[in-house]
């Protein structure tokens, strides 16, 4: 059986991105991982249904994920509660095939979808 382990995202901002993914989907951080030599530094975020974040941060990185990275939230009610505490650029929505979405943007401009 095939499945996602993990997403990785470039940022220039590590410890902010980690705390914005921490206070509003409530990722839980393993240990900072540095490798002095490339300038790397990098966290694993895990969430409660078993989906792996990585943040990563270099120096003369392109940062960002050019798509999105989608959360599911539980319910329609937190769809609606982060939307509205975090400003939706998209939705909340339901969409021509009946799925509810809205799109919020992260501190570094990727766009993360919540759904229920």
């Amino acid at each position: 059986m095939t499945s996602i382990e993990h997403v990785g995202l470039w940022t220039d901002d590590l410890e902010g991105l980690r705390a914005w993914y921490e206070r509003w989907l409530g990722a839980q951080a393993g240990e900072r991982y540095e490798n002095a030599d490339r300038g790397f530094a990098s966290y694993f975020l895990s969430f409660a249904g078993g989906a792996r974040l990585e943040l990563m941060s270099m120096p003369g990185q392109d940062t960002g994920l050019r798509a999105h990275v989608a959360f599911a939230l539980g319910s329609r009610e937190r769809v609606d509660e982060l939307a509205a505490a975090l400003g939706a650029v998209d939705g909340p929505r339901t969409t021509g095939d009946g799925y509810y979405e809205a799109v919020v943007l992260d501190p570094d401009g990727n766009r993360v979808e919540l759904t229920p």
